[in-house]
């Protein structure tokens, strides 16, 4: 009798341990949300976090409290999150920089992509190649060509290693002989295009739909698998036969080891939430495209970018700052 209620008392602890992780997950959220942010609030980023956190708090019926810890690289706000408990209570709003684009440059990061649950993406800004208005070339292959007849005529402003590394594998993959000039922000790598400072740049749709609108750029192509709404008339560099598919995405995180049916409920959420008219239409009106992704499609595109940017960053010396 003494044994068995040994057993007894040894299989309800086990049951209770077992059952501990869904009995967290059903409760979940019973307190304020908090979505980290990487960078200062009105950036392209901090727009996409506080539309999330304005919907998801509707749907869980808890605050979500948006918390921007900006710095270079968001490095800080990821190392934060990286290390934060595991309950779904802290999450990050991330981007390529962080999550990619610093790995590809930088083996000694306080945190590393392992250190996060991905979630979902959120939406996609794909790049355009912008020329000056008055540049002969009228497409890409007469772009290329150009380049190769005057290398030492022949620019890019880049305000990133991400927009340097984008540029460097478009030179790798035609054979273009552009050379980096670096700029501030995308804003200002438009305007050298504009003034005719350097000779392109592969810019996110937001700042270079803007530089469209004034007339004094045009585009050649977009980095996106389809069309831009926007720029119906503006072919994708892979119709032209580049392999070059390129797009800045925004995504939802949490730390790694954040139990499982709590990513499944957010993941749907986020799934509810893209899918809803308004905020397909206020995604769109930033001159990104709506998405969303699984767990499992998310962690394997952050990985495979990694190796590809890491790649490209060695072959052309590319280092971190």
């Amino acid at each position: 009798m003494l044994l068995s209620n040994v057993f007894k008392r040894a299989a309800l602890a086990l049951a209770t341990v077992c059952l501990a992780p869904l009995a967290q997950a059903q409760d979940y959220p019973n307190k304020p949300v908090t979505l980290v942010v990487g960078y200062a609030a009105g950036g392209g980023v901090d727009f996409m976090a506080r539309l999330l956190a304005e919907k998801l708090a509707d749907r869980l019926k808890q605050p979500v409290v948006i918390e921007n810890r900006p710095s270079v690289g968001a490095v800080v706000a990821s190392t934060y999150v990286s290390k934060a408990k595991p309950d779904g209570y802290t999450l990050m709003m991330g981007a390529p920089g962080p999550i990619i684009f610093n790995h590809a440059l930088n083996d000694k990061l306080p945190y590393g992509p392992r250190d996060f649950a991905p979630i979902s993406i959120m939406s996609n800004s794909p790049l355009v190649l912008l020329v000056n208005a008055n540049n002969p070339a009228r497409n890409v292959q007469e772009l290329v060509a150009q380049s190769r007849a005057n290398p030492d005529k022949a620019n890019y402003g880049a305000s990133s290693a991400s927009f340097q590394l984008t540029t460097e594998l478009f030179n790798r993959r035609t054979g273009a002989k552009f050379m980096h000039i670096p700029y501030k922000g995308a804003n200002e790598a438009v305007q050298a295009v504009m003034t005719g400072d350097v000779t392109m740049t592969l810019a996110d749709s937001g700042p270079a739909i803007t530089g469209l609108q004034s007339g004094r750029v045009k585009a050649l192509a977009v980095t996106s698998t389809e069309r831009l709404k926007d720029l119906p008339n503006v072919p994708t560099l892979a119709e032209l036969g580049i392999d070059l598919k390129v797009s800045l995405w925004i995504g939802l995180l949490a730390p790694a080891g954040t139990p499982a049916d709590i990513v499944k409920r957010l993941h749907e959420e986020m799934v509810r939430i893209v899918d809803m008219p308004d905020v397909r239409a206020r995604i769109a009106a930033k001159a990104s495209i709506p998405m969303t992704n699984t767990p499992e499609e998310f962690t394997r595109l952050i990985a495979s970018e990694i190796a590809l940017w890491r790649q490209v960053a060695q072959e052309n010396n590319i280092k971190g700052n």
